[in-house]
Formats: C-alpha cells, structure tokens, sequence
C-alpha cells in the first residue's frame, strides 16, 4: 500500500497526547480560507513511500514516545488517503503503537470506516458551527463533518473537537455555545482545543503566488482565546497552549 506523504514531524508535541511521529499526507480537497498549508493541496504529489516503510520509520522514535505518545496522521487531509492510513494504522495497533487521526471529516465510506476501526483517538476539526460560514470558507457542507462525528462516536473513539479562533469570523458566543453543545451530544468527546488564529502562512501563499483570504483579518489573541474557553466552561485537553 502506497502512500504520498508531505512531511514528517518526528517528535510533534501538539497533534495529540504525548510525545508524536506526526506525518503530513499530501493532498486536500478543501480550499479553507485559514488553511496554513495550501502546498499540501495538490493530490499525487509528495513523497511516495508504503505502509509499511512509514511505521518502520516512525518506530524508530518509539522510544520517545513513552506510553502516552504514538502516530498521528494529518494532512492535508489524510480521510483523502483512507486505504493508505488505514494499513498504516493496522501496522501501528500490531506493533502496539497509539494511533491519532487528526481530520476534518469530510468523507464517510468503506476506507474511513476500516481507518477508524484502528483508531484509537481522533481530531476533529469542527471549523464552523454555522453552515452557511462553512460552505463559504471551507468548500463543504458541516453536515460532512457531523455525519463523521456520528461515525466515530458509533466506534466509541475518543475525541477531541478542535477549533481556530478567527476574529470577525466565529469569535462569537452563539458560535462557542453551539460547539460545546456539539461536545455534549456526542459522548465520544472529552475535549474541545480552540488555536488561536495566525498568518504565518503567508510566506507559502507569497511563494505559491496565490492570495490568502484571511490576510486582511487580525491574528487571534491567546489571552483572549483561553477567556473564550473559561467563559464558555469548555473541558480543555492536557496539550492545549
């Protein structure tokens, strides 16, 4: 089983519990307005390596890992790989090693299924909580990543929800609100993480020559995001800030 892979990061401390091997799998369908990585849309590109080869790699490391750490995958958008990250997750539970999908659910099918039936966490990017805002600036329906959510909470995988905090855009109560009830509906949650919003993607969007939608909107304030999450009474995960 082959695979394309943009990156590797091979002792990532925030896409996850622990200590992480996080690859970058090339390729998104999405054309999000915040996107920080508009060079991992393009399908096909990228290094080409197999399952196999990938979880060898990523045991060397295993050593760093501890017991809390283990394998994310992230993209891109990995779900754009399903067949692939589901072999690379079963190579990972053999071995015994915890797996992370880091995803922003667009798809449900047969290879998302067989993907998360080696998964033993998820991170779900819920962008939005309004539609409209959704289809605007990210190119799909949020009913995508609710039926996703509906599937990983069927498979009892642990979740958390994650979200980045655009102001003007969703740095809103009504928005907060809907999200912790998002959480609260489905018991596969046990966290929410909000990222503050920041442009330091610009140089790639500059590099690539196209423009970044979200250039004109101000960075996101940590300070006030971690007030978001205080008056909202969200449950924040141990790697959060």
């Amino acid at each position: 089983m082959t695979g394309f892979i943009h990156s590797i990061q091979s002792l990532g401390t925030v896409d996850g519990p622990g200590v992480r091997f996080v690859a970058f799998l090339q390729g998104c369908p999405l054309r999000c307005s915040c996107c920080h990585n508009p060079d991992t849309w393009e399908a096909g590109s990228g290094t080409a390596t197999t399952a196999a080869a990938l979880v060898d790699k990523a045991a060397q490391f295993r050593d760093y890992f501890g017991k809390k750490g283990g394998v994310t995958l992230s993209g891109g958008e990995p779900l754009m790989q399903a067949g692939f990250a589901a072999e690379v997750f079963r190579l990972c539970r053999e071995r015994g090693i915890h797996t992370c999908l880091d995803t922003s659910g667009v798809c449900v099918n047969d290879d998302t299924r067989r993907l998360l039936s080696s998964c033993d966490r998820v991170l779900l990017d819920i962008k939005y909580t309004d539609d409209t805002l959704y289809r605007r600036h990210v190119g799909m329906p949020l009913q995508n990543a609710l039926d996703f959510l509906s599937v990983v909470n069927e498979q009892h995988i642990p979740t958390t929800l994650r979200q980045v905090v655009i102001p003007t855009v969703n740095d809103t109560d009504e928005n907060f609100a809907a999200l912790r009830r998002l959480a609260h509906e489905h018991a596969c949650v046990d966290g929410i993480e909000l990222l503050p919003f920041r442009k330091i993607c610009q140089v790639k969007y500059d590099e690539l020559g196209i423009s970044f939608p979200f250039a004109h909107i101000p960075e996101a304030d940590p300070a006030a995001v971690r007030q978001w999450e205080k008056q909202s009474n969200m449950q924040t995960i141990p790697w959060a800030f």
